[in-house]
């Protein structure tokens, strides 16, 4: 059987706040398939988002194990998981989360230059043409609609060839047309580069296109919803 890329054990992640410490993610035990495309549901506050950064390293489990790739997050410094990010993963926001000073080509090639990749504006040029905006490389975040925005950041998440992308909302900003223009490009640039997906939606079309969904409930697996289905 081949080793999961992604493996939790009992993860668990707490944060101070303003009442003391809130307990976000409550043991979530889960494994993600080689290229296997997951969607995560739930309603707001239950814990889908933080569950996806856990799994990027963007927040350090406390509790529990998160293996990548082999790798144990939890173990990782701060530099470590940058880096592990930048070789490996492609992350994308349901914000843009575009330099407004760069063009969409110099957004895109930023992790290829940062990976020290010497076509890195070949490659991007070449993502960029990918989700259709060959004609609009030398524009500004300021200069591009929503959706254009989002197609940058998808492109400027896949440009690096990841093993496994990561999007939180990635239509949540859009409008209807937009988004399912935004989905079809996700999964096409999956498809096309062979990475693990793990989705954050509240869209049903969105997941419903995904090969297995997961729910969560107030930081926990919905193992009930998922047994209804």
């Amino acid at each position: 059987m081949t080793e999961p890329v992604i493996s939790l054990k009992d993860a668990r992640l707490s944060l101070p706040g303003n009442a003391g410490i809130v307990d976000i993610l409550n043991g979530i035990s889960l494994d993600v398939a080689l290229g296997e495309t997951l969607g995560l549901v739930g309603p707001s506050g239950s814990g889908k988002s933080s569950l996806l950064m856990v799994m990027g390293g963007l927040e350090r489990a406390t509790g529990g194990s998160v293996m990548v790739l082999g790798r144990d997050m939890t173990a990782l410094g701060e530099d470590d998981l940058a880096l592990f990010r930048r070789d490996n993963m492609g992350v994308v926001f349901q914000s843009f989360h575009l330099i407004p000073t760069m063009t969409a080509l110099e957004n895109v090639a930023v992790p290829l230059e940062l990976a020290g990749a010497r076509d890195a504006f070949d490659r991007a040029a070449e993502e960029l043409r990918a989700v259709g905006l060959g004609d609009r490389v030398d524009h500004y975040p300021s200069q591009l609609s929503g959706g254009e925005q989002q197609r940058v950041a998808l492109a400027r998440a896949a440009a690096p060839r990841p093993r496994i992308l990561l999007a939180d909302e990635p239509t949540g900003n859009l409008d209807g047309a937009t988004g399912d223009a935004i989905m079809d490009l996700l999964f096409g640039l999956r498809d096309r580069h062979g990475a693990t997906l793990v989705l954050v939606t509240h869209s049903r079309e969105l997941a419903d296109r995904c090969d297995r969904v997961i729910r969560l409930r107030d930081g926990r697996l919905d193992t009930l919803a998922q047994a209804a289905e």
